[in-house]
Order: structure tokens, then sequence, then C-alpha cells
């Protein structure tokens, strides 16, 4: 039996791939019209990127989109990325970049098989099913080739599936690790029924908590779909500015972003305001997937005590309990999240470096940051906000 020929294409732009043709790929579980299990990888959501502007020239993020065929059939694609910094990435590789550079060696640029500005695991392999061995092979083989025939330094796939790590590290390549919060559903029928699981002293501050937001003088309500209409996005707008502005200096996300976001991803979108009356005052951005709520975004024009616990975490615990989802992932970073009732969690990525000297130090680091990591997990659960026993006052 003949081995099976493979066409690899690199791609400058989603206007040359079918969107069919990708999602059948990215989310094949889609054909029984319910939602993606990752709607990040989407071809609607990847494109909004770039229609916008918030990916392309003159943003560190050129498009360098992997797609292999068989036969004429796409069976598997990748969302990459030359990369010339490490912005918008949330798993860190400044210091290896510093490091490289002061032995001489040019980092920049890189290549980012990621979607961009978005700390949320899954698939970054996108293959047809039937098809995964084959299709993981190509990608990684062709992201390694295009780094290497280019002379770039190294090649990333960050927040990656743990069956995705185990088939990198058979192909060579590095693992790391690293850590979110995220809440997990256990069956709940209610925020009671969650409260019940935690001890007597955090959950009467849960309680303390959401009382306080729910009081801060206007009311708290939840859109999605045609529930949102556009004066929703020019207010959210002003909110990720805010934050935008704050945390990384310039906002990654364009204002058109928010207005394709409108018009091809409404369904996709919860947005939990705090209204004081008709005028929103802050606001959660969270996107949904077919069993988790991923939480994106978060801004307000007023201060507020506890709201941003509310909109962020609470509500999307009460929504995901709702609507019978499994986890709600609120992002990165924040052991602020853990008395809420938010674990630590393991998070992967795989990588490539050109240079085999530089490669065997950044391994044994990785070596010895998945321990360290293993052993912050274990700590963090123990201070978790979890009765510990079932007999534990309740």
């Amino acid at each position: 039996m003949s081995e099976t020929q493979i066409e690899l294409n690199v791609l400058a732009s989603l206007d040359q791939v079918e969107a069919a043709d990708w999602d059948a790929c990215a989310c094949p579980e889609t054909e029984d019209g319910g939602r993606a299990l990752d709607p990040f990888t989407t071809h609607r959501f990847l494109k909004a990127f770039e229609d916008s502007g918030s990916v392309g020239p003159g943003t560190g993020w050129q498009p360098r989109y992997l797609v292999a065929k068989a036969d004429g059939m796409v069976i598997a694609c990748a969302p990459l990325y030359a990369k010339g910094h490490s912005q918008g990435e949330y798993i860190f590789d400044h210091n290896w970049a510093h490091a490289y550079e002061r032995a001489g060696g040019r980092y920049y640029p890189k290549l980012q098989m990621a979607v961009p500005f978005t700390p949320v695991t899954g698939r970054r392999f996108l293959t047809r099913p039937g098809w995964f061995e084959t299709g993981t092979a190509a990608l990684v083989q062709g992201a390694v080739q295009l780094a290497s025939e280019n002379r770039l330094s190294s090649l990333h796939v960050t927040f990656c599936t743990e069956e995705e790590v185990e088939a990198g590290r058979q192909m060579g390549l590095l693992h790391r690790t690293g850590q979110q919060f995220h809440w997990e559903n256990r069956g709940y029928g209610s925020f009671d029924d969650f409260l019940g699981d935690l001890s007597s002293r955090k959950r009467k501050n849960i309680r303390k908590e959401r009382a306080t937001a729910q009081g801060f003088g206007g009311e708290i309500v939840q859109l999605t779909g045609e529930q949102i209409e556009p004066q929703h996005w020019d207010a959210f707008w002003r909110f990720y500015q805010d934050t935008g502005a704050r945390k990384w200096g310039t906002p990654y996300l364009t204002r058109r972003f928010f207005s394709l976001a409108h018009e091809r991803l409404r369904d996709d979108i919860l947005l939990i305001f705090a209204m004081d009356g008709a005028r929103p005052v802050a606001g959660a951005l969270n996107v949904i997937g077919r069993e988790v709520l991923y939480g994106r975004y978060w801004g307000c024009i007023e201060d507020h005590p506890c709201l941003h616990f509310e909109a962020c975490y609470y509500q999307a615990i009460d929504y995901a309990i709702a609507h019978g989802l499994k986890r709600v992932e609120a992002g990165a970073q924040g052991e602020h999240k853990l008395a809420r009732g938010y674990l630590p969690s393991p998070v992967h990525s795989l990588h490539w470096i050109a240079d085999e000297g530089f490669a065997r130090a950044v391994e044994d680091y990785l070596t010895a940051e998945r321990a360290a990591v293993d052993d912050e997990i274990e700590v963090l659960t123990s201070y978790g906000p979890f009765r510990k026993t079932m007999s534990e006052d309740a």
C-alpha cells in the first residue's frame, strides 16, 4: 500500500481556504448543529482577527496559516503566525529571547502556532477526524521546515492539548507547563449547591461579595445572540480600552474587531453588563463553547466594590450551571480566583529551538520548571475554598 501524499501550503490569509474546509478540521463536531468545542479556532473567529487588522501588517502577528491536503481534501490546518515580539501570548518567553540575544543570536522573528491574544487551551493541530497522526505530523514537520528554511530561531505551539503534547514530544518538540485557574461544575443545580461544597468561611465571604456587588446601584444583565445590540459594543470598547491601556499599554484588538463580532460572532458571545439605568458602567466578555465558558475581557468606567468578582467570576458560574457547562476558564493568572472556587489547572505548550546548544539549555530549564509548576498546583489546591472532608462544618 503506497504512502498518502500530503500537500502542505502556507497561506497569508484565510481568504485562501474555504471556511467549510477549515472548520471540517477545526470543529467537526458542529455537523450536528451544536456549538464548537473551541470557538476560537473556527474560521469565523480567526478571520475576524485578520479582517479587523488585529493581526497582520504592523501588529507583529503576520499570518502564515498551514493547510495540509491529501488527494485534494483538506485534512489538517493550523493557526500559525510569524511573530516580531512576544506580546499577546501568555506563555512567556521573554527571558529566552533576552538570553539568546545576549549570546549573539536573533530571536525574532519566530513562529507561533496559537490563537492570538487568547490564553485558552484547545487543539492547535486541527485535523479532520481520522487524520490526527498523519495531519499532526504534516503540520509539525511543515512548521519546523518553514522556520528552518527562513532561519527563524524557534517555533512555539501554545495552549495545546495533552494529546498534542504527547504527539509533539514524540516528534522531538520540547514540553512546557504552566497553570491557570478554572472552575469545575460538579453537577451543581444552582449557585447555592456550589456554595455548599465550600468551607463555611469561604461561603460567607462569597455571599458578602455578591451582595456588595449587586448593591452598586443598578442591575447586572447577561446578553447573548440577538440581545446584543451595536451600542453594547460601543460601551464594551470603552471598557476594553481602559483595561488594555493599563495592562498592555496599547489594546491588542481594534475597534473593528468588535463590529465584526457583532456581525459574525454574537451567538458565541456572552456579555455581562452592570447597568446604571440605561448606561453600562462595567462589563465582562465571555466566549461560549460547547462545554466551557471562557472569560476573556473585563473593563469599567466606574469603580464599585466587588463588581469585578461578580461580573467575571460569579455571573460566569451562574451561566455555566444554568446551561450545563462543565467548566469556566477565567483567563490567565490571578491567584485571587482561588478563593472564589477557581482551582489551579495545568496548561501546556510545545517548542522547537533551531540552535542545538540553546535548545539543550531550554530543555534543562523546562524540566525544572515542570516540577516547580506541579508543586505550585499541589500547594495552591490545598489552599482552595472547598471543604476538605464531607464532615467539615457546612
